[in-house]
């Protein structure tokens, strides 16, 4: 199984609509949660050039945010990486 992580926030309606989405693939995934937390926020930032949330890895290769992800499952690639 693949390895998931995506930086979110809990008022982020984009990353639940990303939670949404790995939750209906049946796929698990690591939360890390950025509200409140500068440092993580800076990781999250080093590791995908991007200020926005969600940001969504797959075994360390950046997806990108919930519009990428969603166009990811659209063109069939997300199952494949699941």
């Amino acid at each position: 199984m693949a390895k998931i992580e995506m930086y979110t926030k809990a008022t982020c309606p984009f990353c639940h609509r990303a939670k949404a989405l790995l939750n209906s693939k049946g796929a698990a995934f690591e939360e890390i949660a950025i509200d409140g937390d500068a440092a993580k926020r800076e990781v999250m930032i080093e590791r995908s050039g991007r200020t926005t949330v969600p940001q969504v890895f797959i075994d360390g290769k950046h997806i990108g945010g919930c519009d990428d992800l969603q166009a990811l499952d659209a063109r069939g690639g997300l199952d494949a990486l699941l």
